[in-house]
């Protein structure tokens, strides 16, 4: 049996910051975006993700990978994203098996109303308490533990990265 390694003082501290840090900008995010837009985070990534594809459309498949969600969890969001007209989705032609997930225009135009104010809170939450260099630090140091986490650049935010 191995020595466990424990977590030295500077290291728990950084380590409960991390955690905390963490769940209250997510709470912050999910927060302003239910007040304004009547959504939560989880479905402006679903749109966002859409947007940002080629024709607004990924399977279902992709979709999941892409927002870290579980297939059952990602089918109850886009079914009510469906409800709400903001994405529609269909068979793919090359092979009934696999389901499109496709952002409408509807949704489109939810996503554009969106975005200010959650831009507005990133900022307001994640970059405005930093300066450019602590910025900086930050994006290296994300990317550092990024490549342990994710060495086969699964992540989007990885993709293209050497």
């Amino acid at each position: 049996m191995t020595d466990t390694r424990w977590l030295d003082d500077e290291e728990q501290e950084t380590w409960r910051a991390f955690l905390w840090t963490s769940r209250l900008l997510s709470e912050a995010l999910d927060r302003q975006l239910q007040h304004d837009s009547g959504m939560p985070h989880a479905y402006y990534m679903i749109l966002a993700m859409l947007s940002e594809s080629p024709g607004r459309a990924l399977t279902m498949t992709e979709l999941a990978t892409i927002v870290h969600s579980s297939p059952s969890r990602l089918s109850h969001a886009v079914n009510r994203l469906e409800e709400a007209g903001w994405v529609r989705r269909s068979k793919d032609d090359a092979d009934r098996r696999t389901t499109i997930a496709e952002l409408t225009d509807e949704g489109f135009t939810a996503l554009e109303k969106a975005a200010p104010g959650h831009v507005a809170e990133v900022r307001r939450n994640l970059f405005d308490p930093l300066t450019r260099e602590q910025m900086l630090q930050f994006q290296q140091a994300l990317r550092t533990l990024l490549e342990s986490l994710d060495p086969n650049r699964e992540a989007p935010c990885a993709k293209g990265r050497g």
